[in-house]
């Protein structure tokens, strides 16, 4: 099987097969998805300059090329940017813990792989944004 990883992503199942299918960021998606990202910039990001949160399991971002901050949300709903937890450069990869609050931005254009159980994903507009 043969995909272009930057317009699909690989979902991979609870019964142990691998599929793929266009890249959409679904609460109902079941098992496991990994998905490649490439973006000028974080507003081209589907939802990541969003707070979101995944309460099925961790995320694991990986960065190919360019760079990225995460900020978790310390504050309550109110705190509409976030404390810096990281920052990742080529090479580089961050476990998100599941349930954690969340986003990200790009320090400049990047491509990147991320896993995550999407399945009951919650995203949350960031106030004034």
């Amino acid at each position: 099987m043969s995909v272009d990883l930057f317009s699909s992503m690989f979902r991979l199942r609870h019964d142990g097969t691998v599929g793929t299918e266009e890249f959409s960021m679904r609460p109902d998606l079941d098992g496991w998805t990994a998905v490649a990202m490439r973006a000028e910039k974080t507003a081209d990001l589907k939802s990541a300059a969003n707070w979101m949160r995944h309460p099925d399991g961790d995320e694991v971002m990986c960065v190919l090329s360019g760079a990225l901050r995460i900020y978790y949300r310390t504050g309550g709903e109110q705190d509409a940017d976030g404390e810096l937890r990281g920052r990742i450069g080529p090479g580089g990869a961050f476990v998100v813990p599941s349930d954690a609050w969340h986003r990200v931005e790009l320090e400049e254009p990047t491509e990147m792989v991320v896993v995550l159980r999407a399945e009951g994903t919650v995203v949350e507009q960031r106030p004034g944004r």
